[in-house]
Order: structure tokens, then sequence, then C-alpha cells
């Protein structure tokens, strides 16, 4: 089950913002920071909330830290989206249909219109 926490922790633009710069790469802190324009503490404070809910994880590397996207909080988001995406596709698909039932009534009428 998705927790409302997990909303929370990604609604901050900061932490997005950080998210995104990690999309499919593993930085330092200083890299995080000139890419975010936010000062390093902010930047450390929001790596941490993310570490703790299970966003990003960290591998050490001599004196650095450096900082990733785990994966698996990510699928279960997609999974907990894929639930209510069945939903929007029916009701979507639906629309389309009411679409097509509309412009065939409109090419009809006026081709009795020609005639």
């Amino acid at each position: 089950m998705m927790h409302p926490e997990v909303f929370q922790v990604l609604a901050d633009p900061s932490r997005f913002a950080i998210i995104e710069s990690l999309r499919g790469v593993e930085r330092a802190v200083n890299d995080i920071v000139d890419r975010v324009d936010i000062h390093q503490s902010g930047v450390s404070r929001h790596l941490r909330i993310l570490t703790e809910a299970g966003f990003v994880q960290v591998r050490p590397e001599g004196p650095k830290r450096l900082y990733s996207l785990r994966a698996e909080p990510f699928r279960e988001l997609d999974d907990w989206v894929g639930g209510y995406r069945n939903l929007w596709e029916a009701r979507l698909g639906r629309f389309a249909d009411a679409l097509e039932r509309k412009k065939k009534s409109r090419e009809a009428a006026r081709k009795g219109k020609q005639s």
C-alpha cells in the first residue's frame, strides 16, 4: 500500500530537483549542489530525508559519499498509479468513442444537406 508520506517527500520542490539531478547517474553532494542551486546544508538535509524515505541510496567512495536513486520505490509508485491508469484509460476510451460517434453524425448530417 502506498503511504501518503511518499507524496509529501516528493512534493517538495527542492527534493524533486535533487531526484531529477540523480536520474540515471550517481553524484556527490557538491555535484548535486551545483545542479540544483541549493546550499550544501540544504542538499544534505534533503538527501537525508530522501534516503530515510528509501528513494536515495548512498555509496561511500573514499572521503566522498555518492548518491543515486533506488528503483524500488519508483516501481511501487508506478504500480500504485497503474491501479488508477485502468480507470483513466477506460474513461478516455469512452470519450474517444463518443467523439467518433459525434464526428460520424456530423459527417452524415453534412452529406444529408448536400443531397
